[in-house]
């Protein structure tokens, strides 16, 4: 249901924006900036099933323009309504195969060009740039940002981008079963090249793979694993005070609570680390000036606990399954997850915790 609520809203905030601030509902034969039946087709796609190969930037972008080519070419060659029309849509769809950049969208943007030769004949091939290139681009924009706003992936992730971490390393989760050739493989055997990106079905199978796991480990949850004595800072804590706890009892992240132990956040060393370097960079770049200014500043307000620390983290109940805790985890970008009552936060799994507890699940089924 949120899913249906969210490509819907998607869809309205894009056509409308795009509608009101570009391209005008009616249509302009003189600049091409007007909305086209076509655009709501690839709205389906960029809202609704953003990971698809075929709601990509290329493939929408470079797809619909091509075919917009194509479908002009053909309106200006041929008078024949019947043929014009089959004939725009089969070139379009040969010529998005060969660009690699099949968009289902583009076969109507061709048929559009092809049953529109009054207005391709004001346009010519400046259709293709406007209303289609630009049109679809501001599609593409629009739903970069609403995936980002709405949590989601968008564009997907790319096998040669970096990892989390900024390395060459694929993404745990990535790494596991089959390499790149062999999923492609696997895609080109089923045809299902079009239907599936490499990338979702590494993720799949990574999926798989996690929910393996979480059946090979058994009934342990959370409140089997998770450390219940624990160190915790209010909002108010300063930064220095946070760091020596860190050295004191070797931990890579302190909870931040409420006075009623209502969970605030958590503090990772990162999130140290990267504070030190803007106050170093600032220092930097200041000299004395700015070493006198940061030094005043320190002393009236402090940075604490509440300016640094994560609030939109995984969190856990004390009867959550380790094997859900795992993928929590498996990015990199958390290695510990707070455990929750009620809001209140009663224990804390690390990575450790879960090494810990499937390396016991592993001995305890050879035995």
């Amino acid at each position: 249901m949120m899913e249906a609520l969210r490509a819907g809203l998607g869809a309205l905030i894009g056509l409308g924006t795009t509608g009101l601030f570009l391209l005008s509902p009616s249509m302009d034969t003189q600049l091409g900036l007007y909305l086209v039946a076509p655009f709501g087709a690839s709205s389906v796609l960029l809202f609704a099933v953003p990971n698809s190969p075929l709601a990509q930037p290329w493939s929408a972008i470079v797809g619909n323009t091509v075919a917009a080519l194509v479908g002009v070419a053909v309106c200006l060659a041929v008078s024949d309504p019947t043929l014009r029309i089959a004939l725009a849509v089969g070139l379009a769809i040969t010529a998005t195969i060969l660009c690699r950049a099949v968009h289902p969208p583009a076969g109507a943007v061709a048929m559009t060009a092809a049953m529109s030769p009054e207005a391709i004949s004001h346009l010519g091939f400046w259709f293709a740039l406007s209303p289609i290139a630009v049109g679809t681009l501001m599609l593409v924009l629009l739903a970069t940002v609403y995936a980002r706003l709405t949590g989601r992936h968008y564009p997907f992730r790319q096998f040669d981008s970096s990892s989390t971490h900024g390395t060459e390393d694929r993404n745990p989760i990535e790494r596991l079963g089959l390499s790149e050739e062999g999923l492609s493989n696997i895609l080109k055997r089923y045809s299902q090249s079009f239907n599936l990106g490499v990338e979702d079905l590494a993720r799949l199978i990574g999926a798989a793979e996690l929910q393996a796991a979480t059946q090979a480990s058994g009934p342990l949850t959370a409140k089997d694993i998770m450390s219940r004595d624990l160190v915790t800072v209010g909002q108010e804590k300063a930064l220095g005070d946070i760091a020596d706890l860190f050295r004191q009892h070797r931990f890579t992240s302190i909870p931040v609570i409420a006075s009623d132990r209502t969970f605030l956040g958590i503090i990772f060393q990162m999130n140290l680390i990267t504070q030190a370097r803007s106050d170093a960079l600032r220092l930097d770049r200041g000299y004395l000036a700015s070493l006198k200014r940061l030094l005043d500043r320190e002393r009236t307000k402090p940075v604490r606990a509440g300016d640094v620390m994560n609030v939109a983290v995984p969190r856990a109940t004390s009867n959550t399954p380790i094997g859900a805790l795992l993928p929590m985890m498996a990015d990199g970008a958390t290695d510990a997850v707070p455990v929750l009552e009620y809001g209140k936060i009663v224990g804390i799994v690390t990575r450790t915790d879960l090494i810990a507890a499937f390396a016991h699940s592993a001995i305890r089924a050879k035995t």
